[in-house]
């Protein structure tokens, strides 16, 4: 499903985020945000789809800022609307059906899930709980 729903959401706000820009019909931060969360859906989909340990950590790495922007970004589009207008994480990504929320999170879920960590050959040390690769 992430593996999907990825390129889908980074081909749909790419593609506002250019066109707008492109015919300067924005203020430049909004679109700009888009299209920053373009780049982070198509690094993540890269991610999902190298199973390697690079694979892995670039994945959790991207989540994990999407999510901190999705949260912040989502924030500040209810305290300050004029300045974040209508970008993929506004009202934390409620024109995209709140995905730009919900996926960054069950992709983390996922990706650290034991079975995934194996497929990846990964074990990392820093885990809170105890992983076992082993089959």
């Amino acid at each position: 499903m992430l593996i999907i729903s990825y390129p889908v959401l980074a081909l749909s706000t790419g593609v506002r985020a250019a066109v707008r820009l492109l015919r300067g019909e924005t203020t430049y931060l909004p679109d700009g945000l888009s299209a920053l969360a373009a780049s982070f859906y198509l690094i993540a989909t890269i991610g999902l789809i190298y199973r390697n340990p690079r694979g892995w950590y670039l994945s959790v790495s991207v989540l994990v800022l999407e999510t901190i922007c999705t949260l912040v970004v989502g924030s500040l589009s209810f305290t300050h609307p004029e300045l974040i207008g209508r970008t993929a994480w506004r009202h934390f990504g409620a024109d995209y059906g709140y995905f730009p929320l919900v996926q960054p999170i069950l992709g983390l879920a996922w990706l650290f899930h034991p079975q995934t960590l194996q497929a990846y050959g990964v074990k990392p040390r820093w885990l809170p709980w105890s992983v076992s690769l082993e089959p």
